[in-house]
């Protein structure tokens, strides 16, 4: 969405400390890196976000966390910066064209610490998608946007080959890029399975969360600007979907649904508002229990405007959601939200197996870790 391109608890604490401990129990079957969270959990009775010094100050809304040790972030300034050892240090390995350009670099997927695929947004040419298999050493321009009437906002991958990228409506419907081959290629997918857009209607590029995806075949796409906050569906990939009203307050530019999570096929949050600051946020949080076709209120939902969330890996019901004004953590699916601690973030990612990273404005990054 053109509004954000230029790129505007220890009650809740100690519960997530006991999910950090749970990899112990699975003994030998657990990695020794999760065991080595597992075990410095067991020592401490508090968890948070842990500032890694960046040496940047450029602000960070696409991250990809690929495991405790490796990250990749990518911001404004065409800047992208990996880490490797647990973001004691960063390498920078920003693409120098998108650095010479200014690029605004929204979305980042890693599927490793050598193969990244980033996002940079804006009309027409501007928004384009790069691709690295070499840590980011070099950098393969492999789609740029023909089309003065598309403006990309997200991206996301089912596997290692297959993804997707979404822009704001063109013709009446948002439009859907589609990969097959890791982003060495792209096409535009056919617009007859998507539903027709609401006037005013678009995705925000805040965190690099208004497409998401679960499984080989299921994505789901954020919106709002319209007169309601809705979430689309599709189970094959992007070539037919299903439209959902969210519970998150729209009827505004500035207000609707910033970022999903699903769990899985079925479990998925929903989380947003007004990201005017000093507005108010109220049913910043929605919830659904059936792959997002429908969407309730949560019952206690964070206090502001979120822009991103994420499912933490060991507690079936724990998720956390991030925003310019705190942290907060849920532990019952999305129903009830508490703070886990203020400090401003755009957008969070766990690891599969381990690892939670936060970034955002003045180079902010931060791993989530026990105290």
């Amino acid at each position: 969405m053109r509004l954000l391109q230029v790129g505007t608890g220890m009650g809740a604490a100690a519960l997530l400390v006991g999910l950090l401990a749970a990899p112990a129990q699975a003994g030998a079957s657990g990695t020794e890196e999760q065991q080595d969270v597992a075990q410095t959990a067991q020592d401490l009775r508090g968890a948070g976000w842990s500032l890694k010094e960046t040496g940047k100050t450029v602000r960070f809304r696409g991250l990809a966390a690929v495991s405790r040790s490796t990250a990749w972030v990518a911001g404004s300034k065409g800047t992208v910066l990996r880490t490797v050892d647990g973001g004691r240090s960063w390498q920078d390995v920003s693409p120098t064209g998108a650095v010479a350009e200014g690029l605004e670099l929204r979305d980042v997927e890693a599927f490793d610490e050598r193969r990244a695929v980033a996002l940079s947004i804006g009309e027409g040419e501007a928004s384009r998608v790069l691709r690295t298999e070499d840590g980011g050493a070099t950098w393969t321009e492999t789609f740029r946007n023909p089309d003065p009437r598309a403006f990309y906002d997200c991206l996301t991958f089912f596997d290692a080959r297959r993804g997707l990228a979404m822009s704001d409506p063109v013709d009446g419907k948002f439009r859907i890029l589609s990969t097959d081959d890791g982003g060495r290629t792209w096409r535009v997918l056919p617009s007859e399975g998507m539903p027709e857009a609401l006037p005013g209607e678009a995705g925000f590029a805040a965190s690099g969360q208004c497409l998401v995806s679960a499984g080989p075949r299921d994505v789901w796409l954020a919106t709002g600007g319209g007169a309601t906050a809705r979430v689309l569906h599709s189970t094959d990939r992007g070539l037919t979907w299903r439209v959902a009203e969210s519970t998150v307050p729209a009827g505004d530019p500035a207000r609707g649904v910033f970022a999903l999570a699903f769990r899985d096929r079925t479990q998925g949050l929903a989380v947003g508002g007004d990201y005017r600051t000093g507005q108010a946020s109220p049913q910043a949080a929605a919830l659904s229990a059936d792959g997002g076709r429908t969407w309730s209120q949560a019952s206690t939902p964070p206090p502001a405007y979120r822009s991103g969330a994420a499912w933490y890996p060991y507690g079936r019901g724990t998720a956390l959601a991030v925003g310019p004004t705190g942290t907060d953590v849920t532990t019952d699916g999305g129903h009830s939200w508490r703070p886990l601690e203020t400090g401003s973030f755009d957008t969070v990612d766990c690891a599969p197996a381990s690892g939670c990273w936060a970034a955002g404005e003045k180079g902010r990054v931060a791993r989530l870790e026990p105290r």
